[in-house]
């Protein structure tokens, strides 16, 4: 499965009929916030594929444009504190970073605690169904102690590492850790969990087999 992960940038040749040719073909993309509305809007439209996302703590509550108002890209779906069965590909995710100013999607590392223990029970509902608790992740931030930084803002979650360590999803796709340097840690395996920065976008192919159409 060919995935298209977007987070905190808009790219301009994405924002433009070329998406179409660039990623002909993709079967999924992921919005992993800080990202405008109508951009993700505009990128599920061009590719005709499902869209599924979490907020940033720059987004807005309302978006407003010349198309009138968005309070979420119109047919995308957010996973915030949600499981997701996508044609046997299981997700799961939460959004926002922690709390360093008054403000929308920004919580304490006691709030993101509280998120993920309200994934558990549909995890372990895909363990009974499916044999296993999760394929993908989708976060804002990312997971404390890879690619997070220092400055409170940018602090990984605990609560996020907690999870992967434990229900080891095979992807970790996350945003927030803008990339300024060639050398930037961008991926970064966890047990069986492969930790993926996606700032501006990536293209990932992942192990999944979509089902067969006739």
């Amino acid at each position: 499965m060919r995935v298209l992960s977007l987070s905190d940038q808009i790219v301009p040749f994405l924002y433009s009929p070329q998406v179409r040719r660039r990623f002909n073909g993709v079967d999924l993309v992921i919005g992993c916030g800080d990202l405008a509305y109508y951009y993700l809007e505009y990128v599920l439209n061009a590719l005709d594929t499902p869209l599924f996302f979490v907020r940033g703590n720059h987004d807005k509550i309302v978006e407003y444009s010349v198309e009138g108002q968005r309070t979420a890209p119109h047919g995308g779906v957010d996973l915030h504190r949600r499981t997701y069965n996508h044609k046997g590909l299981l997700m799961a995710g939460v959004e926002g970073s922690l709390r360093y100013r008054p403000g929308p999607y920004q919580y304490t590392q006691q709030n993101m605690w509280a998120h993920v223990f309200t994934l558990l029970p549909g995890l372990f509902a895909n363990r009974l169904v499916h044999g296993r608790f999760l394929d993908v992740l989708i976060t804002h931030s990312p997971p404390v102690g890879i690619h997070d930084a220092a400055d409170l803002p940018h602090q990984g979650i605990k609560a996020f590492r907690w999870l992967i360590s434990v229900f080891q999803p095979s992807y970790y796709f996350h945003g927030h850790i803008h990339i300024y340097r060639p050398d930037t840690i961008t991926e970064t395996r966890l047990g069986r969990t492969q930790v993926i920065n996606t700032f501006g976008y990536r293209e990932t192919v992942i192990d999944h087999e979509m089902p067969r159409t006739f």
